[in-house]
């Protein structure tokens, strides 16, 4: 019986090794994990404007998790991201981040207010020309982000000079066909300027998202089966 029972186990153990899942991990904020680090720290010059932060954003208020206005990325998407900084800069531009590493907590309160069909106050600055209905069912908004992985950003490019966004033909966030990154009724600088990003973002190792000019996700992600669930402090 004993020996019927370790092999029962055994063929469980080799089961579970080849089962792909995902993780959900807690934990303090860097410095506290050797793993991620504040952008901010790496790159000085850098513009952070953390929408969930604050209330400018689709939901029309700050977000769980949010408790700083601070950039954390894993270490190898900061070390990506600084090589994109300093070539912009040479150029006399930079870098500006609307989002990086987003809690889970935070996802989950995302995908709560989109149930809740009830809530439409900044229907018209963020998703006007779709249902909120629609919002989960079209992927505008998931379950598990890319962000909770810490390898994530959304950005766009400002000068340095002026610190002002250069116009890349949508706003942030925007929940339309505005925002793809091959839609047409743009201007032919807006088209330029959001290729300029996407090519010196893929040049560093990461990868676009077609339906988001602003979204980019490193490659070779050090996590890409844990979603994080730290506050950002």
């Amino acid at each position: 019986m004993k020996i019927r029972k370790f092999f029962k186990l055994l063929v469980l153990l080799i089961f579970m090794s080849f089962t792909t899942k995902t993780e959900v991990k807690s934990f303090g904020p860097p410095p506290l994990h050797k793993d991620f680090v504040y952008v901010e720290d790496l790159m000085p010059n850098i513009k952070i404007d953390l929408r969930y932060f604050g209330s400018n954003n689709f939901v029309g208020k700050p977000i769980a998790g949010y408790n700083q206005p601070r950039c954390i990325l894993s270490k190898e998407a900061a070390d990506a991201l600084l090589k994109v900084q300093e070539g912009l800069e040479r150029l006399g531009f930079g870098l500006k981040i609307y989002d990086a590493y987003r809690p889970q907590s935070a996802v989950d309160e995302l995908v709560e207010w989109a149930d809740d069909e009830s809530d439409t106050v900044m229907k018209s600055a963020y998703y006007p020309n779709v249902n909120k209905s629609d919002l989960i069912p079209k992927g505008y908004i998931a379950s598990k982000s890319g962000h909770s992985r810490g390898s994530t950003i959304d950005c766009t490019i400002v000068s340095l000079t002026t610190g002002k966004e250069l116009n890349m033909g949508s706003s942030y966030d925007l929940f339309d066909e505005k925002s793809h990154i091959e839609y047409q009724y743009i201007t032919k600088n807006q088209r330029a300027l959001r290729l300029l990003l996407r090519r010196r973002m893929e040049a560093q190792g990461f990868k676009g998202y077609d339906n988001e000019w602003w979204h980019f996700t490193l490659a070779d992600e050090p996590f890409p089966d844990t979603y994080f669930d730290f506050p950002i402090e």
